[in-house]
């Protein structure tokens, strides 16, 4: 992007919740967090069984009132610390944040343990006082986690060591990450304008950025290869003594979602493979004149392709009209990310890379990162983080125990989101030129949150599998990596030489494992959700709103049940595939 603007790419406001890291009030609401924790762990360890249910809602609401507090401090704490991550002071103050906050946990992890002993019907005495009551949604899925605990003394022993266990592993990841550099064209440049560069008009510069890529990880494959081999030993321990059998079992519990609604939906993506990505990718060769895409060209522009780029007051507005037509409500919630500087837009040397909504705590207000370069691709990305932080705005209300929600339904607010803003696009595209290239660049997009997403947890099952037999060279690692890649890509692009080392940068794979999936739930359900929106908008959007500001109240299955969508129905996830597949006969019709 041009210098000029670059300039007028927003940085966040963290002073919402702190002024910096020497203001006193961070100090003070530690310091408040901790005697809070003692007194609270003084008054009710060892005597929950013996509470009133009034009192037992006492209790809860304290509890929650300290996870709010300490959850400002900790989202402040990691928020100042992405900004640039190769910072040491910065490092420090996280590390030693997190730290603090990790013994105050301590002081407080008894509390759902031993809440979790009451015995079944003793509890549900409680619950008809309706204080407690109105916790119920959290109580039930907490009493989910009740046939893998163990004694709180082990408890308390894995949250100490995660500091010197998988957060430190996590944290030399994102450091290590932040400092590479790539050489392009004798250019020393970070990740993120790396990776944009594979979307370059110029096929020797998307030649060059993959070489670039392919060299400094090749140069890191050993440190990678560490991190990775850990983290899955790590977790594969961790799993063991807490009685998961599934090397993905956790992941779907804090999702709160079926393993075989997830087997259907892979089962159902990897037979689909040959007719979405497969087919896309032979089609995109001829468009660009080739026999064959290589792994560079998989993410280039199409020949129509509007590839000016995208000033950020445009995206703003794209964004807003987009969310504006479908609710207005929607739109003036996401306007205030802007108006109150809630987003981090510019790509600097030491962010972390990617982007990310942050929903911090219900007393404050989310935030939004990202490394905005002004390509089509990055204002689809800011309707998806947006589409995730008008969900934490509207969930927030159900207070700091309850408006988190499972990332496969937090993954479908920010995919609709996308969608409106996609749809919206479309609508003024009258070219037939620029209409199929708009189309087409909306395939890649689904087929890199599906066929992609599903392809790594493929990968990531594989990897920690093959984990448990021993450690894994780098070679062992890339070979697993190619097996996969292949099998989704398809025979439509050669995945070249340095291909083989792309799995290291992919931050999910580290910081949480077995997320990938989320995204694939979230667009299949999205293109079902879109299209009942379209044979029917009355009453759509306040059903929409409805689902949203349930936070994590309501199982997935209540809350599409008004929409007349079914996930656990394995056919269900054909119908979203089918809508992917439906655009790439568009295309091949055109």
């Amino acid at each position: 992007m041009t210098a000029a603007a670059l300039k007028n790419l927003p940085e966040w406001n963290l002073a919402d919740l702190y002024a910096s890291p020497e203001d006193p009030k961070f100090a003070a609401d530690m310091a408040k967090g901790e005697a809070e924790a003692k007194t609270f762990a003084e008054k009710y360890k060892g005597k929950l069984s013996g509470l009133s249910g009034a009192e037992l809602a006492d209790a809860l609401k304290a509890y929650e009132a300290m996870s709010d507090l300490l959850g400002r401090a900790g989202s402040y704490a990691q928020l100042y610390y992405v900004g640039d991550t190769t910072d040491p002071k910065r490092g420090k103050f996280y590390g030693d944040a997190s730290a603090k906050l990790t013994e105050i946990s301590t002081l407080l992890l008894f509390f759902e343990l031993e809440l979790n002993r009451i015995d079944d019907a003793a509890l549900a005495e409680k619950m008809k006082v309706p204080a407690l009551a109105h916790y119920r949604p959290w109580i039930d899925n907490l009493r989910m986690e009740k046939p893998y605990q163990l004694d709180d003394r082990i408890e308390e022993l894995f949250l100490e060591k995660s500091q010197t266990g998988a957060a430190a592993f996590n944290r030399l990841f994102d450091e290590t990450m932040a400092g590479l550099r790539f050489s392009v064209n004798g250019e020393q440049l970070t990740l993120e304008p790396t990776l944009n560069l594979m979307q370059d008009p110029d096929r020797a510069r998307r030649k060059a950025a993959a070489e670039a890529l392919s060299k400094t990880f090749g140069e890191n494959s050993k440190l990678f290869a560490l991190i990775t081999n850990t983290l899955a030993k790590d977790k594969e321990i961790s799993d063991r003594w807490h009685g998961f059998k599934d090397i993905a079992d956790a992941r779907h519990l804090s999702n709160r979602v079926e393993p075989e609604v997830v087997g259907a939906l892979v089962e159902a993506a990897r037979a689909a493979y040959p007719k979405l990505s497969h087919r896309y990718y032979k089609m995109k060769a001829k468009w660009l004149g080739l026999e064959k895409l290589e792994h560079y060209d998989r993410n280039a522009p199409l020949p129509n392709e509007d590839t000016r780029e995208v000033p950020w007051s445009d995206a703003e507005k794209i964004v807003l009209k987009a969310y504006g037509d479908f609710a207005p409500e929607m739109a003036s919630i996401a306007r205030t990310f802007f108006d109150q500087r809630w987003i981090d837009a510019p790509s600097r040397p030491g962010k972390a890379p990617g982007a990310f909504a942050h929903p911090t705590v219900p007393s404050a207000h989310p935030y939004v990162l990202l490394n905005y370069l002004g390509k089509t691709r990055d204002v689809m990305t800011l309707a998806h983080e947006l589409g995730h932080g008008v969900h934490q705005v509207l969930a927030a209300k159900q207070g700091a125990l309850m408006a988190s929600t499972p990332l496969t339904l937090a993954e479908t607010a920010s995919v609709f989101g996308e969608m409106l803003t996609f749809q919206a696009l479309l609508k003024e595209t009258t070219d037939p030129k620029k209409r199929k290239a708009l189309l087409a660049s909306k395939v890649e997009d689904m087929i890199n949150t599906v066929v992609r997403q599903i392809a790594f947890y493929t990968f990531e099952r594989k990897v920690h599998a093959a984990r448990k037999e021993g450690e894994l060279t780098p070679d062992q690692i890339n070979a697993i990596w190619m097996d996969v890649q292949h099998e989704s890509l398809g025979d439509g692009i050669t995945l070249g030489e340095g291909y083989e080392t792309y799995w290291m940068y992919i931050p999910h794979f580290i910081h949480s494992p077995f997320y990938v999936y989320a995204y694939a739930f979230g667009d299949c359900l999205v293109n079902s959700l879109y299209a009942r929106y379209r044979e029917s908008e009355k009453g759509f959007q306040d059903k929409y709103f409805t689902m949203l500001k349930a936070g994590g109240t309501k199982h997935h299955k209540e809350l599409l049940q008004p929409f007349g969508l079914d996930a656990s129905d394995p056919k269900f996830w054909d119908k979203g595939l089918s809508v992917i597949s439906g655009m790439i006969d568009e295309l091949e019709a055109m």
